[in-house]
């Protein structure tokens, strides 16, 4: 046994002749971003779930069976899926996640997103497969929730040869930055624009704390918002998300389309993101005196 293995669980190491396993090497799991995202993805699937009464305390353990993530998919794709409520055999488990998994590559694969999990992999309790899965279905369905950044981890690799045990380390990126993992899903005329005139955008950023954007919408429907119903001097990050939030909902009910656009992002100074509502609003009030 090598020294890298000197932190790795015994029922880690039971292998047979050849086979090969995969963990978070211990030193990864205490890293700050790396328990930010876990915890805004259990924080997401707990809301998403609130109503079905499932609380999900560890990735690994509440989802590797499929049943949580089956309440999961069909909440946030509004569907049902055809398979059985309840299972505790192993085959029944990894059919269920078949099924599960199969809808998921379904939504993914016309996106072009890389799938970086398999059936084995979730029901094997993966930590790495899981939150590549929740990343994607989180980037896909939208999630109103703020991903860390560029969060890398170690992996340790183990596999059994000759009897012995050899591993090795490799890096796996899990999230990049939410403007890279989003152009995965869409690139259209606002790419170009930011291609070739990116200097001269940086106007957009006034409406980061979503003031602007409430107040734009009191003119251009022709009504006063009352004061109490948003912070005109918000001071944290989850005030501005509020304005924007508000300010979108005044958007729907205006008519136009749910922007794309995550309040999130326009908090986060994405000019991308922020272009896109604003376009949104010039389209339908261009005409308006």
């Amino acid at each position: 046994m090598s020294p890298a293995l000197a932190d790795v669980h015994p029922e880690d190491t039971q292998l047979e002749e050849n086979e090969e396993r995969t963990m978070i090497d211990p030193t990864s799991k205490d890293d700050p971003k790396f328990k930010e995202l876990v915890k805004v993805l259990l924080n997401w699937i707990n809301d998403v779930l609130v109503e079905e009464r499932i609380i999900v305390k560890q990735l690994e353990e509440d989802l590797y069976d499929g049943q949580v993530l089956q309440k999961l998919l069909e909440k946030l794709a509004g569907c049902k899926l055809n398979v059985a409520e309840v299972t505790q055999s192993e085959i029944g488990q990894k059919q269920k996640l078949q099924t599960v998994l199969e809808t998921v590559h379904d939504l993914l694969r016309p996106r072009g997103w890389a799938l970086r999990w398999s059936v084995d992999s979730i029901h094997g309790k993966n930590l790495v497969a899981i939150l590549h899965l929740l990343v994607s279905l989180a980037m896909h369905f939208r999630a109103p929730i703020r991903l860390p950044e560029h969060v890398t981890v170690q992996v340790v690799v183990v596999r059994k040869r000759e009897g012995l045990l050899h591993s090795s380390h490799i890096s796996e990126e899990l999230t990049t930055t939410t403007e890279m993992m989003m152009g995965r899903f869409e690139r259209d005329a606002f790419d170009t624009l930011f291609d070739h005139a990116p200097d001269k955008l940086s106007v957009v950023k006034k409406f980061a704390d979503g003031v602007y954007l409430v107040l734009l919408m009191g003119l251009l429907e022709d009504y006063f918002v009352p004061l109490h119903n948003f912070y005109l001097t918000p001071e944290s990050f989850d005030q501005k998300v509020h304005n924007v939030s508000f300010a979108f909902e005044l958007m729907l009910d205006g008519g136009l389309k749910k922007p794309k656009a995550r309040p999130e992002d326009v908090v986060n100074l994405d000019l991308k993101s922020t272009l896109r509502v604003l376009y949104n609003l010039f389209t339908k009030y261009k005409n308006v005196e």
